[in-house]
């Protein structure tokens, strides 16, 4: 029987096909409709540039053609025979009842009983046909199941995943599993890692997306994410990197902040600052990490600066992670989380003041970072100050005030405040104004601590702190005599006078805590007195 090859058809420049025209029209209506009733004897040619699949495709469905309308539909084929029976236009209309088109949809109406592999191989190949993503419901109905079978937890990993043909390494058989006893949730829970890391940033956006939609798991989903980044970066290139990096940020932001290992997302942090990902997914990594600061450790902050900038550690960031704490999602934070990051920032700052090339306007930023409330003590906080004013000795007086004015003169110990009254690199003025609080504690210890409220809230409103204390006599005559003294005068003699009226203060406080333990001694004896007075009984007369 002599073969008759009437039609040439050039696949995307990739191969030539030489077909019986007649044939591959009676299946397609694209074609039929092209070359019409012509019974030319002279060979047509015709070029597809967009054939989904390629020649391997087009070959596939030619074989159905030549067959009479029969060919094996499996989940390796099938979505590569959907898009072409679409693009061909192989239905009714140009087959009649044994139409490609049909027959697909047919199968793909069955998928809820394919197997775990099956369903994976068939979407392994849906990834790179954009058609069948916008068009047919295969890649829907695929990660639909996907995520239906994944949901269920609380079973075992089915056996039958031995059997995907791409999937690398990691199988357990079932007698593995079953001698191991599935040594503990987490395993059974996490089982499919290795499956699902084969399948494209875009597939995988789609189907942690069902899978949040479900409820499921957060915890689990995280760590696939966090596993997926790392399994796909082996043999990335840099814009596929890139692109998996956003695709994972993205999609862990969706998830409860509780959820997510801080610990991982510095380990992003860390890839993302090598790789131009995009501004959005930068910020929503800053602001994950942020909100979880109360998890953070010194090592994870001291992040070198970036390239090009003179200081040692990237304190802008820092910020911003505590911008993003401050002021985030909408949670609310707990007074222990608060003075959590209040250390680890303290320790941060200590780490970070010696640099000679931090700004004191970054230095400051990070001081007054965070409300009064977080600290209680401002010792530390001190100490450091004077390391900063000790390596930037260039710094103005006006610089060096404004570092001053940040201190909590009010939540200084008696020991800082002596140690600051001898400090020749602090400005005369807060030397005044650490022994004024000072003294405000000791009338409000003698007045009963408990009961008045010191002036901590603006340590630097020295004038305001004088205008309230001159209600009373005892507080007039500590600022009359702060206000005497002469700041311009010789800073050597002026600091002695402060040392002696220090030692002087800590002599009064030492009386007064020893006359409250006496007193309450005292009224501590008399009641007791009492009551065991009023429980004798009365002697007969």
């Amino acid at each position: 029987m002599a073969v008759c090859c009437d039609l040439e058809v050039d696949v995307n420049g990739e191969e030539t096909f030489l077909l019986d025209k007649k044939i591959i029209c009676s299946f397609s209506g694209r074609l039929s409709k092209l070359f019409g009733k012509s019974t030319s004897a002279k060979r047509n040619k015709v070029i597809f540039h967009d054939f989904p699949g390629g020649a391997e495709n087009f070959e596939l469905m030619s074989r159905f053609c030549y067959n009479n309308g029969k060919i094996d539909i499996n989940p390796s084929n099938i979505s590569l025979l959907y898009s072409a029976a679409q693009f061909m236009e192989m239905d009714k209309s140009g087959s009649g009842n044994c139409n490609l088109l049909e027959k697909t949809k047919k199968s793909i109406e069955e998928l809820s009983y394919w197997t775990w592999p099956d369903i994976l191989v068939a979407l392994k190949h849906c990834q790179d046909l954009e058609q069948v993503e916008t068009s047919s419901g295969i890649l829907e109905k695929c990660l639909d199941s996907l995520v239906g079978r994944l949901a269920m937890t609380s079973e075992a990993s089915p056996c039958a995943s031995t059997s995907s043909p791409d999937s690398s390494g990691f199988r357990l058989s079932c007698d593995t599993r079953s001698t191991k006893s599935l040594k503990n949730s987490f395993s059974r829970a996490t089982w499919w890692f290795e499956d699902i890391s084969v399948l494209n940033p875009n597939l995988i956006e789609m189907l942690i997306k069902s899978m949040v939609s479900r409820e499921y798991n957060h915890v689990i989903i995280s760590r696939f994410l966090f596993y997926y980044q790392k399994a796909r970066f082996y043999s990335a290139s840099s814009d596929e990197k890139r692109k998996v990096l956003e695709i994972v940020i993205d999609m862990l932001y969706t998830l409860d902040p509780s959820s997510i290992s801080c610990k991982s997302l510095f380990g992003i942090l860390h890839v993302v600052q090598s790789l131009n990902t995009r501004k959005s997914s930068r910020n929503k990594l800053e602001s994950m990490i942020g909100s979880q600061m109360d998890q953070a450790t010194l090592d994870n902050l001291l992040i070198p600066s970036p390239y090009g900038k003179s200081y040692l550690y990237d304190v802008n960031l820092v910020l911003r992670f505590l911008k993003a704490f401050l002021h985030g999602r909408g949670w609310q934070l707990s007074p222990m989380q608060m003075k959590k990051v209040a250390s680890l920032i303290d320790l941060y700052i200590a780490e970070v003041a010696p640099d000679p090339c931090l700004k004191s306007s970054k230095f400051l930023a990070l001081v007054m970072a965070l409300p009064n409330s977080a600290r209680d003590s401002w010792d530390e906080l001190y100490h450091t100050m004077d390391i900063y004013l000790e390596v930037h000795t260039g710094l103005s007086e006006e610089e060096k005030m404004k570092i001053c004015c940040a201190l909590n003169y009010g939540k200084l110990s008696t020991e800082a405040c002596i140690h600051l009254s001898q400090n020749a690199k602090f400005p005369s003025k807060s030397a005044v104004q650490a022994l004024i609080f000072q003294q405000l504690k000791l009338k409000n210890l003698l007045q009963g601590a408990n009961n008045t409220k010191l002036y901590t809230d603006s340590p630097c409103n020295f004038t305001e702190t004088r205008d309230k204390a001159k209600k009373d006599k005892a507080s007039e005559q500590i600022v009359l005599f702060s206000g005497r003294l002469d700041i311009s005068a010789d800073n050597e003699k002026l600091r002695a006078h402060l040392q002696g009226m220090q030692w002087r203060v800590m002599e009064l406080e030492k009386i007064c805590k020893k006359m409250l333990t006496q007193m309450a001694k005292i009224t501590k004896s008399k009641v007791s007195s009492h009551s065991t007075a009023r429980s004798l009984p009365r002697l007969c007369s």
